[in-house]
């Protein structure tokens, strides 16, 4: 089996480090993109991506605008919106994400919140 690939997408480099941590702790190999404004150019050359962890609130590009481009370029790939804005989950959800995980990400919870997610089961969780 191949080793699970995440795209993590956020113009915060300390949270970016915190997630591919997360990631790397999981043995999951992490994509850190931190100008969304350069992803569609980096998509023909990431290869398989089996989740994307997507900031709402950047500069250039909203998570709103990414997610779309991602669904036209990628298909389904569970994206999973990953803020500070916890007041926008129920935006979120109506907005056909996969799930929400609110920031600080919980080093306890996250090993958890990562394999329901890629077992494709609902993470709906704030901090």
């Amino acid at each position: 089996m191949s080793q699970i690939h995440a795209l993590a997408i956020d113009d915060n480099a300390q949270n970016l480090r915190v997630l591919s941590q997360l990631l790397a702790k999981q043995g999951v190999r992490c994509t850190e993109v931190s100008n969304p404004v350069n992803l569609e150019q980096m998509l023909p050359e990431l290869g398989a991506v089996d989740v994307v962890f997507l900031d709402l609130e950047m500069p250039g590009l909203d998570g709103y605008t990414v997610k779309n481009m991602l669904q036209a370029e990628m298909g389904h790939v569970p994206i999973i919106a990953y803020t500070v804005h916890v007041s926008e989950m129920n935006v979120v959800r109506n907005m056909g994400f996969d799930g929400f995980l609110g920031k600080p990400l919980d080093n306890a919870r996250f090993p958890d919140q990562l394999a329901r997610i890629l077992r494709g089961e609902p993470v709906w969780d704030r901090v």
